[in-house]
């Protein structure tokens, strides 16, 4: 199955999420993978409660920060918007989503953030699906 690492600086907050609903939306079409650079001590506290109330998903119970160096061989790399040069790593594809980073604003700025995570992973697992990205 095509594995997809979503990247981010410190793994806490955009990535994690997205891997969140990668899970939740299209775990029959890859898997998904979160890392940074660095990591912190906890996921975004904001992330945690707001992907609860909105998908009953707990990220707390099933995902940790991790590094790039913890992952299996990824096949796509989706950037969330590091406004930093990230790391090279080895993929079929990458992307870049340019997300900014909630962290310390509003729910409704968050929620944004969240929607358009939502809309960008079931992109994706459409255009692998078709095969539009031509990894096979």
């Amino acid at each position: 199955m095509i594995k997809v690492l979503f990247v981010c600086v410190h793994n806490s907050c955009r990535s994690q999420m997205a891997e969140a609903l990668g899970k939740k939306f299209a775990s029959d079409v890859f898997e998904s993978y979160s890392a940074g650079t660095e990591t912190k001590p906890q996921i975004n506290q904001d992330a945690v409660r707001l992907m609860k109330e909105r998908y009953d998903l707990d990220m707390e119970a099933t995902q940790h920060a991790k590094l790039l160096t913890e992952l299996p061989p990824i096949d796509i790399v989706i950037k969330m918007g590091c406004n930093v040069v990230c790391p090279y790593l080895p993929s079929r594809y990458v992307e870049d989503w340019g997300l900014e980073d909630p962290s310390g604003k509003s729910d409704t700025e968050f929620i944004a953030i969240i929607d358009q995570i939502e809309a960008n992973v079931k992109k994706l697992a459409e255009l692998i699906k078709s095969d539009q990205l031509n990894l096979f």
